[in-house]
């Protein structure tokens, strides 16, 4: 099963006689809060027009649990997420296609979510909405409820201790642009700088200038020189959430990677972890 899927392709197989559950996650890591402007409203995006037929889903609200300890978007409570996805009319033997506003990263979370708790079949809209050239609708659709039921640890999870295992023992890489893993500046988190023994991996190098990912072989040429190759790889970012874009990535290139999903957020809010800074891993 590909892990991505291309506009064309979705548009035959929604046309077809096995449709697709499509869900819109629309979604933006945004700092306009905090400067006192509205943030971003992905529901209202949603509503002046999507895919036909997809249901939308919030990712701070229904893809994530309250920030706290365990980071700015900690896993949700799996039982709620089951809700979410069956209301959505997610089953177990149904494919399912996410997207969102063409950065991926919202996309890949709910991908990496359902993946998690054991959904087979699911795929991101290569590109997102972008990439879309049908016709969109303002019409909410009400799907017949599904059967999903998630069952977590399908694929590897890791927490904090295991990350920095993983630094010593195989590759860990982050997702964050490269100032932020060297510690030049910090936009959102307490401090800034990187798991030591991390490797910086920006998820924005995986994708072409219009948001659609690298062919397989380039992804894992770049993979690869970064160190995956016969080794256990790991990826974080800041929140859980463009980390698991890079997940994805890994996934297209055929590697299988572990997502650290509290990542920075949750790393660096506890001052007795180390932090390294400058562009050497250690």
């Amino acid at each position: 099963m590909n892990a991505i899927i291309s506009a064309p392709e979705l548009a035959a197989e929604a046309a077809g006689p096995r449709p697709p559950v499509l869900l819109d996650i629309r979604w933006q890591l945004s700092m306009a809060k905090a400067a006192g402007a509205p943030a971003f409203d992905g529901r209202a995006e949603y509503e002046a027009g999507h895919l036909p037929g997809a249901v939308f889903v919030d990712l701070d609200a229904e893809l994530a649990g309250p920030p706290g300890s365990g980071g700015r978007h900690p896993l949700p409570d799996v039982a709620e997420f089951g809700r979410v996805m069956r209301r959505a009319g997610v089953s177990a033997g149904t494919p399912v296609v996410v997207y969102d506003g063409g950065q991926g990263w919202a996309a890949a979370r709910a991908w990496w979510l359902l993946r998690w708790t054991g959904h087979q079949n699911v795929r991101v809209l290569d590109g997102g909405l972008a990439a879309w050239t049908g016709e969109l609708s303002t019409e909410i659709p009400t799907p017949a409820e599904g059967d999903f039921r998630p069952e977590p640890g399908a694929v590897k999870l890791l927490d904090a201790d295991a990350a920095a295992a993983l630094a010593r023992s195989g590759l860990l890489l982050d997702a964050r642009a490269g100032e932020r893993y060297r510690g030049e500046v910090e936009p959102i988190d307490r401090v800034g700088g990187h798991i030591p023994g991390a490797h910086s991996a920006p998820t924005t190098e995986n994708v072409a200038p219009d948001g659609r990912f690298l062919p397989a072989d380039e992804l894992a040429a770049r993979f690869k020189s970064l160190g995956a190759s016969g080794t256990e790889v790991g990826v974080y970012c800041g929140s859980g959430v463009s980390g698991a874009h890079e997940v994805l990535a890994l996934a297209v290139a055929g590697i299988p990677a572990a997502l650290y999903a509290g990542s920075w957020s949750e790393w660096s809010s506890d001052e007795s972890r180390p932090v390294a800074t400058g562009p050497d891993p250690q």
